[in-house]
């Protein structure tokens, strides 16, 4: 495996806040747009770090686009000290990177929130996902975005437009072609922190799938909170339900 890639990031909140959370983002995306988690977590008095991932945005290009890749790139990254994060959302690809990390060293960070996440892909799950990435890369204009998603932010809009321009739609290829069995979930029965999920209420590439039921056997795991009405990329269908259960959990 290559070594780590230094993530660029993107910050909420003040650098002396005293909890720390990391913000990984999905396949084909960047760091900007897991705003609506920095916004809520900054308001609530978290310092909140959203990386770009390897390949898209501003991150480093690279020829290594494995799970176990991204897994360590995530590892690397820490709070300014050193120490561990409080706590890291990962949605989706950055699901599968933080589960990999979490497994491969429990004092990486305190608890875990999975949106969504890419734990394990089968077939369809992978040509609906390469179909979709397809089309934003074909046609990558604010213009597109609003067809597709009408009802999504303004914001949300500009920057998926964005990071469909900024990301290598070769590493995208890439990460579908290096990755032939996408599966991280013997790592997921080895994490040993709290983890939480967030799952979409339509179209989830967790919720009632075999995935859901094999982690159930880590009792790290708590049951998955459901965002009715929401696709697989819930802070942007529904925003505020899905904020709302974020700081719920952390209550």
């Amino acid at each position: 495996m290559s070594a780590p890639l230094s993530l660029p990031r993107l910050s909420w909140g003040s650098a002396a806040a005293e909890r720390r959370a990391l913000l990984v983002h999905g396949l084909g995306s960047t760091g900007a747009l897991m705003w609506r988690y920095g916004v809520a977590l900054a308001d609530a008095g978290w310092r909140a770090d959203a990386v770009d991932l390897r390949g898209h945005g501003a991150a480093p290009r690279a020829l290594d686009y494995t799970l176990a890749a991204y897994g360590s790139d995530v590892a690397a990254a820490r709070p300014a000290d050193g120490g561990p994060w409080d706590l890291v959302i990962g949605h989706s690809l950055g699901g599968a990177a933080s589960v990999l990390a979490a497994a491969g060293d429990p004092a990486w960070t305190r608890r875990l929130l999975l949106i969504d996440p890419a734990i394990a892909l089968g077939t369809d799950d992978r040509a609906g996902i390469g179909a979709g990435l397809a089309a934003a890369f074909d046609d990558p204009t604010q213009e597109a975005v609003r067809r597709a998603h009408p009802h999504w932010h303004p914001q949300d809009i500009e920057l998926k437009a964005l990071a469909s321009q900024q990301t290598s739609r070769w590493a995208v290829e890439q990460t579908t072609a290096q990755n032939p069995t996408w599966d991280v979930t013997d790592a997921a029965r080895e994490v040993a922190v709290p983890v939480d999920v967030i799952a979409a209420g339509t179209g989830s590439i967790f919720r009632d799938t075999p995935v859901e039921a094999a982690v159930a056997a880590n009792a790290h795991f708590s049951p998955a909170v459901v965002i009715d009405g929401a696709g697989h990329s819930p802070h942007r269908d529904r925003p505020e339900a899905t904020i709302e259960a974020v700081l719920a959990l952390l209550r």
